[in-house]
């Protein structure tokens, strides 16, 4: 063979051997991203949820869940037919109040304090344990709710709720705007990221609502027991913050459970 023949077949075998390399790479490279792009691209189980009035507060749940590909019911007291409008826009399934307390592996309540006592005393009956009650309301006795006897001679909101549900609840969403709730929402790790507190007696329960919230975009903080949710109440240093998750523990330490004057039935109410 001649030198002209030897360089020939070594530089077919230098490129053949050249292709094999970057095509062994390029498989390499994809291979590798493939693998740290899957964790990301697997779909979390959704959940169905129940939300019973369409108010500021419910009707940006109503979005946000719906946006996060979570199956919604949503419900106010006028009935499904005037919900058309909200129920375009986020995909939703206006039904019944009825429908909606058994529609979901959540419910979330979120009508004003004073409308609690006219919902049907029998709204959760037959509905299964498991099923999470979240009570999101405030008590404004003199800006809206007029006097609620049981609340003012000592009941916590929640409790006082949960006693008309006759259903455990989980308080949640009640310290924060709706238009934060809406579009303040970041990624977990994101520093100042906002904190909302959860209270109930329920641990599992808790915990569901407390995952909610961070699929939501915030840190949940555990703020004790149903009958400590006081802390989290309309005129405490949590009401209306936007405090991190280590913001509003300080703020739960600071609350006073004595109600100041502006958050107190007066006679007229």
């Amino acid at each position: 063979m001649t030198v002209g023949r030897h360089l020939t077949k070594y530089r077919h075998q230098f490129l053949s051997l050249n292709r094999r390399r970057r095509l062994g790479l390029e498989q390499s490279v994809a291979s590798l991203l493939l693998t740290r792009t899957e964790p990301n691209t697997r779909e979390e189980p959704k959940m169905k949820i129940g939300i019973i009035g369409a108010g500021q507060t419910g009707g940006t749940l109503t979005r946000r869940f719906s946006a996060l590909g979570h199956e919604v019911f949503v419900a106010n007291s006028r009935g499904p037919e005037t919900l058309a409008g909200l129920a375009g826009e986020t995909g939703a399934t206006p039904v019944s109040v009825r429908e909606a307390a058994r529609s979901g592996q959540v419910v979330i309540v979120t009508i004003p304090e004073k409308n609690i006592s006219k919902l049907p005393r029998d709204l959760f009956e037959g509905v299964p344990d498991n099923v999470v009650v979240v009570d999101t309301g405030n008590y404004y006795p003199q800006q809206r709710d007029g006097r609620i006897d049981g609340i003012e001679n000592g009941s916590t909101e929640s409790r006082w709720v949960s006693q008309q549900l006759g259903r455990p609840v989980i308080k949640a969403f009640n310290n924060i705007h709706a238009e934060h709730l809406l579009k303040f929402g970041q990624v977990p790790g994101t520093p100042g990221r906002i904190a909302l507190p959860v209270a109930g007696d329920d641990k599992k329960a808790k915990a569901i609502v407390l995952k909610l919230i961070d699929d939501l975009g915030f840190d949940g903080v555990d703020a004790g027991g149903l009958d400590e949710s006081w802390q989290q109440q309309p005129g405490t240093p949590v009401y209306g913050s936007d405090f991190d998750a280590d913001g509003v523990r300080k703020a739960l330490a600071r609350a006073n459970k004595e109600r100041t004057a502006k958050w107190r039935a007066v006679q007229q109410s």
